[in-house]
C-alpha cells in the first residue's frame, strides 16, 4: 500500500480531489493518534473506518472496492496502534522527554510501517507531530458538500461528523509545516550557494491542467523578483510549489510564503510574531529544558555518594546537557535572538500596529488585520526565500509605503507576486513574465522597464514573423507558378529547399485587452454632493470623523487615503447616506445617482446565479444577448458571462461589478479599494475608463499607480480630521517615510 492517494482514486474514480486529500488527511490525522499517549486510549478505528468507508461511498466508489480499501487501512492502523500500545507499557509515555534528536530520526527513518503516510513523518524535531496538510477551508466546503450528497441519497439530512482536524489546524501545524519545509538540523549551510536553480520542470493544477511546461527557475540570492501575468496562468501555484519544496529547493535554503490569514487566539499580537520563528521558539524551549534537566541532576546528586556508578551516570548525563546547551546557545546568538522583540515590535509598527494594539490578543482582530500579522511574522523570520502573494491587497498606502521601504533592505531573496505597479517599481530588482506555460526573465528590470522592454519585443516578434510570412508567400507564390515549367523548374526547386529551411515562426502573443466604458452622465446643477461639518462616531465618546467638509462634483477627482481603521469606509459610507452622521449633515442634488463599488463587493454577488442572470434580475428590461454584450466590454466573455459566479475569479468577479454600475449610469462614483485581484489588463482598462469618466471620482485604495492616473486631489484622513494633502500622492509617501523615521520605525535592519 505504497500510495494511498492513488488507492482512493482507483477504489472512487469520480471522487473529488478535496475529497481525496480530505480522507488522506483524516488517516493521517488517526495515524498520528496512535503514537499519542492519551489519544491512543480514545481512539475507536473501527468507528473512524466506517465513518470514511461511507463518506467514499457517498461520493460515488465502488462498494467492493472501498471496502476492501478500507479492510486494508484498518488492519495497518490497527497494528500501528497495538505496537504502540506496547510500547507505551514498556517505556511509558516518553513524549514530554529531552530526548537526541538523532535518536528519534534513527527511529522516525526506521519506522515504514505506514509507508503511504510518508509524507507527513520526516519531521526531524522532537515532540511534534505533523498534522494533516488538508486546506481548511477546502475541507469545510468538501464537508459540506458530502452532507448534501448523503442527504440526498437517504432523503434525510445526515448529520456529518465535522473533521477533526479543524481546530487542531492552529499553532501546531504552522510549527510542524515550518519544521518540515525548514528542519532545524540541516547541516551546516556555510560556504553553500543560497541560489535557486531548477532546470526543466513541469507543473500541474490538480492532474490535468499544465501551467508551466519545461520551465527553468533561477533565483539569484539578494535579488526581489516581481512575478507578473495575467489572473489564472498559475502564479500562485508557483509560489506554493516553492513552499512545500514539491520543486527541488536546495535543503539549506530556508523558505516561508504569506499564504493565508493568522488563526486568532488568545496569544499577544507581539508574542504570536516572535513564535512564528518557530527555530528560535524551539531553540529557547530546548535551552529552558536543558537547564532545567540540569537543575534537576544537582538535586538527585545529593542522594548519592560521591563516585557512586549513580554518580558517574549523573555526571555523563550532566556532561552531555551541557555540550548541548553550548551548541544551543551558540544557535541563539547567530540568529540575534536577544534582538527579536524589538525588531518584532518595529516591524508591526510600521504594518500599523500600535504599541498598545502589539499587546492586544490576535483573536481581537479581523481578517484584514491579521493578514498583516501573517506578513509581519514573515519579515521577522527574515527566510533565505520569501514568497509573497498580492501583499499589499490588505494594506493603506501607509503600510505598503513602509513595506516596499523596508523590502529595498531585505537581505535575502524575495519572489513577489502583485499587480501593483507603483510596488513593484520600488521593490523589483527583476521582472519574471509567466505566460504560455513559460517563464521570460527580465533581469535588472522594475515593472515600468519591463513593460516597455515587452512591448518593443512584442512588436519586433511582430515584424519578424510578417516578414517572414510576406517572404513565405512570396517564395511560395513563384512555386506554385513555376514549378511544373521546365526552364523555371530548377529555380521552383531551390525555393522549395528555401522555404523548407525557414524556421517556423508562431504569432506573437497578444495579452487579452480589455476596454471598459462607464456612460457619460447628464450635468446637474451644483452643488451635486456635499458634506457639512459633518462629524460621526459609532459611540458619542469616541468619533472617527471630526467636522469634515467635502465637496464633491462631476469634474472631482478625489483619492481618499490613510491607515486602516481611521475611518476612510465610514466616510463612503456617510457620503452615500448609509450612515447618519452624529452631527452636521449630508446635501444631495434629489436627481443624483451614485455608483459604489465596495470592498467587500463579493457580499453583493448571488454567487449561485451567472453573472447575465445576476445582472437581468438587478436591473431588468434588457435580453440576454444585451446583458452578454455589456459583460464583454468587462472582460466577461464568452461562457464565462453563463458560468456560476461562484466559478470566476477575484478579478473576473470584481469586472462584474464594474459591468454593473454602468448600468445605473452613475453622476458619480465611490470605491473603495476597486484594484484588489485585477489584474495588469484589467488595470489598464481601468485607468482609461476612470480617466475617460465624465462623473466625479472619490476612491479609497492602496494602488498608488492608479491614484497617480486618475486622481488631482489628495484627502488623507488622520486622528479623525479629513483634509486636502498639500501635493501629490507621491509627497504623501514621502510624509508617512518622514513620520515613520522621526518614530524611529524605519531603519536598516
Amino acid at each position: 500500500m505504497s500510495n494511498l492517494g492513488l488507492q482512493i482514486r482507483q477504489a472512487v474514480p469520480s471522487v473529488d480531489t478535496i475529497v481525496a486529500d480530505y480522507t488522506v488527511g483524516y488517516v493521517q490525522h488517526i495515524a498520528e493518534s496512535t503514537e499519542d499517549a492519551v489519544l491512543s486510549q480514545q481512539l475507536d478505528i473501527p468507528k473512524e473506518i466506517k465513518f470514511l468507508t461511507e463518506m467514499l461511498i457517498s461520493a460515488g466508489g465502488d462498494q467492493k472496492r472501498v471496502q476492501k480499501l478500507s479492510a486494508n487501512v484498518q488492519a495497518t492502523l490497527t497494528d500501528k496502534l497495538n505496537k504502540n500500545m506496547s510500547k507505551l507499557k514498556v517505556e511509558g509515555d516518553t513524549s514530554q522527554r529531552l530526548l537526541d534528536p538523532s535518536i528519534l530520526r534513527a527511529q522516525q527513518r526506521d519506522d515504514t510501517s505506514l509507508a503511504f503516510l510518508n509524507s507527513a513523518v520526516d519531521v526531524e524535531h522532537v515532540g511534534r507531530r505533523m498534522e494533516s496538510k488538508v486546506d481548511t477551508k477546502k475541507l469545510k466546503k468538501a464537508e459540506a458538500k458530502i452532507a448534501r450528497k448523503m442527504a440526498k441519497k437517504k432523503d434525510t439530512y445526515v448529520k456529518y461528523e465535522a473533521s477533526k482536524l479543524i481546530e487542531e489546524r492552529k499553532k501546531d501545524d504552522y510549527d510542524s509545516f515550518f519544521l518540515k519545509v525548514n528542519p532545524l538540523d540541516v547541516g551546516d549551510s556555510t560556504g553553500k550557494s543560497k541560489d535557486v536553480k531548477i532546470d526543466s520542470f513541469d507543473l500541474f493544477v490538480g492532474n490535468s491542467q499544465r501551467i508551466l511546461s519545461d520551465a527553468s527557475l533561477t533565483l539569484a540570492f539578494g535579488h526581489r523578483y516581481g512575478l507578473v501575468g495575467q489572473n489564472g496562468v498559475g502564479k500562485s501555484t508557483l509560489l506554493r510549489a516553492l513552499s512545500r519544496r514539491q520543486l527541488d529547493v536546495p535543503k539549506h535554503i530556508t523558505i516561508l510564503y504569506v499564504e493565508q490569514e493568522y488563526y486568532g487566539d488568545d496569544t499577544s499580537v507581539l508574542q504570536s510574531v516572535l513564535d512564528a520563528d518557530v527555530w528560535r521558539k524551539q531553540l529557547l524551549t530546548e535551552q529552558k529544558e536543558t537547564n532545567h534537566r540540569i537543575e534537576e541532576i544537582e538535586g538527585l546528586r545529593k542522594e548519592f555518594e560521591e563516585g557512586s556508578p549513580e554518580i558517574k551516570k549523573l555526571d555523563a548525563e550532566q556532561d552531555e546537557l551541557y555540550e548541548n546547551l553550548e551548541k544551543v546557545q551558540e544557535r541563539l546568538a547567530d540568529i540575534e535572538s536577544d534582538k527579536a522583540e524589538g525588531r518584532a515590535a518595529y516591524i508591526l509598527h510600521g504594518l500599523g500596529f500600535s504599541e498598545e494594539s502589539q499587546q492586544r490578543p490576535t483573536k481581537e482582530f479581523s481578517g484584514g488585520w491579521r493578514m498583516r500579522l501573517s506578513l509581519a511574522r514573515a519579515l521577522f523570520c527574515q527566510p533565505d526565500l520569501l514568497l509573497l502573494d498580492e501583499p499589499t491587497n490588505m494594506l493603506d498606502v501607509p503600510s505598503a509605503t513602509y513595506l516596499a521601504h523596508y523590502l529595498q533592505t531585505y537581505p535575502s531573496t524575495v519572489l513577489v507576486v502583485s499587480h501593483d505597479r507603483e510596488f513593484l517599481n520600488e521593490v523589483a530588482t527583476d521582472i519574471i513574465h509567466q505566460h504560455s506555460e513559460r517563464l521570460d526573465y527580465y533581469r535588472g528590470s522594475d515593472f515600468d522597464t519591463f513593460y516597455a522592454t515587452r512591448e518593443e519585443r512584442l512588436k519586433t516578434q511582430k515584424r519578424e514573423y510578417e516578414n517572414q510570412m510576406a517572404y513565405r508567400e512570396h517564395l511560395q507564390a513563384f512555386i506554385d507558378k513555376f514549378r511544373y515549367n521546365a526552364a523555371k523548374s530548377r529555380e521552383a526547386q531551390s525555393r522549395i529547399k528555401k522555404l523548407e529551411k525557414l524556421p517556423v515562426l508562431s504569432p506573437p502573443e497578444a495579452e487579452r485587452q480589455y476596454t471598459f466604458r462607464f456612460p457619460d452622465p447628464e450635468k446637474l446643477s451644483t452643488p451635486i454632493l456635499q458634506l457639512l461639518d459633518v462629524s460621526f462616531g459609532y459611540n458619542s465618546k469616541e468619533l472617527l470623523l471630526k467636522h469634515v467638509d467635502l465637496d464633491i462634483g462631476l469634474h472631482s477627482r478625489i483619492a481618499l487615503v490613510g491607515a486602516n481603521g481611521c475611518g476612510k469606509t465610514t466616510l463612503l459610507k456617510v457620503a452615500l447616506g448609509e450612515l447618519t452622521p452624529t452631527e452636521g449633515s449630508v446635501y444631495k442634488n434629489h436627481n443624483l445617482r451614485i455608483g459604489y463599488f465596495a470592498q467587500h463587493h463579493v457580499d453583493a454577488l448571488d454567487l449561485s446565479q451567472s453573472a447575465v442572470s445576476w445582472l437581468s434580475k438587478k436591473y431588468p428590461g434588457k435580453s440576454d444577448e444585451e446583458y452578454r454584450k455589456h459583460l464583454g466590454s468587462f472582460g466577461i466573455t464568452g461562457s464565462l458571462s453563463l458560468k456560476k459566479m461562484d466559478l470566476l475569479s477575484g478579478g473576473q468577479k470584481s469586472r462584474v461589478i464594474f459591468a454593473s454600475l454602468c448600468l445605473n449610469n452613475p453622476h458619480i462614483l465611490i470605491m473603495d479599494e476597486p484594484t484588489n485581484h485585477m489584474d495588469t489588463a484589467g488595470l489598464d482598462a481601468l485607468s482609461t475608463a476612470l480617466k475617460n469618466f465624465k462623473g466625479g471620482i472619490m476612491m479609497v485604495s492602496h494602488d498608488v499607480h492608479i491614484i497617480k492616473e486618475v486622481c488631482d486631489e489628495v484627502w488623507f484622513s488622520e486622528g479623525g480630521v479629513v483634509k486636502k494633502f498639500p501635493g501629490t500622492i507621491d509627497d504623501y509617501k514621502d510624509y508617512i517615510l518622514s513620520e515613520a523615521d522621526s518614530a524611529g520605525v524605519v531603519k536598516q535592519h
